[in-house]
């Protein structure tokens, strides 16, 4: 099992999880409202004729658990979604999961995912 974390641009989030909730068999995401910055270093916005650096820009994190098969299929995607071409959409990680337990259940593995 894989762990899947992408920051991405928070107007993405709704047609990434139309799109995974339509093509693959992921049985839940967790969505974590984050700021940070990479490359950008944040944002210069005009105020009453006064410059505002802001350093940390408002992103989402989605995370999912899956199966190492489903890994390459679900980057794609999210590539092919969040993807502008300009600095600031996001990062991928991916992380290895060596144990899922359900707390309800007691469930252990694939079976809790």
């Amino acid at each position: 099992m894989k762990k899947i974390e992408a920051v991405i641009r928070l107007e993405k989030l709704e047609e990434l999880k139309a799109e995974i909730n339509r093509d693959f068999e992921i049985s839940g995401m967790t969505v974590t409202q984050v700021l940070g910055y990479g490359n950008q270093k944040g944002v210069k916005e005009y105020v009453r004729g006064k410059a505002i650096i802001t350093s940390l820009l408002p992103k989402v994190k989605v995370s999912f658990v899956l199966e190492d098969k489903d890994v390459e299929s679900v980057v794609d995607r999210i590539l092919m979604i969040c993807g502008t071409g300009e600095v600031g959409d996001g990062k991928i990680f991916i992380s290895p999961i060596e144990e899922v337990i359900r707390i309800r259940t007691g469930q252990r593995g694939k079976e809790a995912i």
